[in-house]
């Protein structure tokens, strides 16, 4: 069993609301560090149970309209579905669903939130914002750095 687990969610045909599947696509394509795994989420749901059960720690990456500067990452470390920003993209109810019943299933690993802020959906565009792209490599340094000091 993995270690860590890099979850990217997001709807990769909205724009800037796919940065987490972006960003795990990225991943997918690079080294990763020892014990851990990087996974296209797409939208979320209750499909990724499974990952979440085979994890004690994931890293969760998604878009949040939560009025911030474009391009913001902010790391969370909710507990409960309730503590998840309350403008989490499209697929909201989705995870904020999953968290609950795995609280419930006693099977909650330790989530930390890489929310990234961006500032509006953008239908039918499969294609980041210049703000957004810029932004992966920070993201990348931020989730590399958690990393290491957790091992």
């Amino acid at each position: 069993m993995k270690k860590f687990l890099i979850l990217g969610i997001g709807n990769y045909l909205m724009g800037d609301e796919g940065v987490g599947v972006h960003f795990a696509q990225m991943l997918e394509k690079e080294p990763l560090p020892p014990g851990v795994d990087v996974i296209d989420g797409g939208t979320g749901g209750f499909h990724l149970t499974n990952y979440f059960e085979a994890y004690p720690i994931v890293f969760l990456v998604d878009a949040t309209l939560d009025g911030k500067m474009p391009g913001t990452i902010r790391l969370l470390e909710p507990h409960f579905s309730k503590e998840y920003p309350k403008a989490m993209s499209t697929h909201d109810i989705g995870m904020k669903d999953l968290i609950e019943a795995l609280i419930l299933m006693g099977s909650m690993p330790k989530i930390y939130l890489f929310a990234v802020s961006i500032e509006t959906l953008q239908q039918q565009q499969v294609t980041l914002s210049p703000q957004i792209a810029a932004v992966l490599p920070v993201l990348k340094k931020q989730v590399f750095e958690l990393i290491g000091k957790l091992q």
